[in-house]
């Protein structure tokens, strides 16, 4: 199958880790052959992540770096379609999804905080940029 789900609860009382409900998921789905990642809000809000910005979002520590010490991603690289490709999602408990990459690469917990904060949507960016607020 060329597609995957993975179900969020349909009751937001199980998602206890996320108290503002725009940060709560109704439903995820990850293409893999489309490579988007698809996240319904409780808000009615929509994301739509592309594998590769969805890979430079990694939040792991190989990828953003710790201790002070920068991250692969610092180095500002250039990804190869095997690190772009999604192959697996999982969810982590109740607070975030975590993907796998064809080239192996699974440690980033993306929060559901984070992939709301990071929203790609035209509304989102203006949003984040400080230009004039459009509804939802």
């Amino acid at each position: 199958m060329s597609r995957f789900w993975a179900s969020a609860p349909t009751s937001p009382l199980e998602w206890s880790m996320t108290e503002n409900p725009a940060n709560r998921p109704r439903s995820i789905d990850a293409n893999r052959e489309a490579g988007l990642v698809t996240i319904d809000w409780e808000d009615g809000h929509r994301s739509e992540f592309a594998a590769e910005a969805l890979r430079l979002l990694c939040p792991c520590a190989y990828c953003q770096g710790e201790g002070g010490r920068p991250g692969w991603l610092d180095t500002n690289p250039t990804l190869t379609a095997i690190q772009t490709q999604l192959v697996g999602m999982r969810l982590v408990g109740q607070y975030a999804l975590a993907p796998t990459w064809a080239d192996g690469h699974d440690t980033g917990y993306y929060t559901f905080e984070a992939l709301r904060a990071d929203c790609p949507c035209s509304i989102c960016s203006k949003a984040r940029a400080g230009g004039p607020q459009e509804t939802r």
